[in-house]
């Protein structure tokens, strides 16, 4: 099994190092930082960074790529049509690559950028996700358009529901508060405010979720339940059932919540 740790970086990222222990060998996602890599491979000289998986072409997921792959001859993924420093494989959806000794499923994810891939492991139930689905949100739509992103999270959405969701960024508690005002009557998103609310205050970080939690707590996967369509319809003072369109009224209202 791939043991998975966070490592914190600048203010709300998280850099996943994904370790397997048979072969000593690491590979590490959307490294915007090469810092807290670095110092994770100083303090276990034994192992190899062997992989760099890149998730889209912000520069808080590839500010560190070219500084890790000159020290360590790690090979680097990343989107066929970003620019994405020192990659090696282009890869734009539907590929499956080999990393750490697992076969990962290449899955486009078009909407915060026009390239955002994501990478999934279907036998330990991984999905390292970038900035496309968060815990209880979602990203924000930097190139993309609502229905471009909407069709994302739906492929994501599709997923098992054991999928451990890896996105990149603490936003869960301001993402609960959102979602609270989306679908007050949602009494599981009630118990995970709670519930990660404590986490915080004891320090502990809120991910990774899974698919089956966001199924039942993201309002951006929820757009066809009644009190959302119902809540967007009193924020904006129009209806619709359209589930594109309830998706691009919820970005809307998110973005000035």
């Amino acid at each position: 099994m791939i043991q998975i740790d966070a490592l914190p970086a600048f203010n709300d990222n998280y850099l996943w190092l994904l370790q397997d222990a048979g072969t000593r060998r690491c590979a590490v996602v959307d490294p915007g930082d090469a810092a807290p890599v670095r110092a994770w491979l100083e303090a276990h000289p034994d192992w190899q960074l062997s992989d760099i998986l890149v998730t889209h072409h912000h520069f808080d997921h590839v500010g560190g790529v070219a500084e890790l792959k000159e020290a360590t001859g790690a090979r680097v993924y990343g989107p066929a049509s970003e620019q994405i420093p020192a990659r090696d494989v282009a890869l734009a959806g539907g590929e499956t690559i080999e990393v750490l000794g697992l076969p990962w499923q290449i899955i486009a994810v078009p909407g915060h950028t026009l390239g955002h891939i994501a990478y999934h492991q279907a036998e330990q139930h991984l999905l390292m996700c970038g900035d496309t689905l968060f815990a209880a949100g979602c990203g924000r739509l930097f190139e993309g358009t609502p229905a471009q992103m909407h069709a994302s999270l739906q492929r994501l959405a599709a997923l098992p529901d054991a999928t451990q969701v890896y996105c990149t960024h603490e936003y869960t508690l301001s993402n609960l508060r959102f979602a609270q005002a989306v679908e007050p009557g949602n009494t599981e998103l009630q118990a995970r405010v709670e519930q990660v609310s404590q986490w915080r205050a004891q320090g502990r970080i809120s991910l990774p979720s899974s698919i089956a939690l966001e199924r039942a707590t993201n309002p951006f996967l929820r757009v066809e339940e009644a009190e959302v369509i119902d809540s967007l319809a009193r924020a904006d003072g129009q209806r619709s059932t359209d589930p594109q369109a309830v998706f691009a009224g919820l970005r809307a209202w998110k973005d000035r919540f």
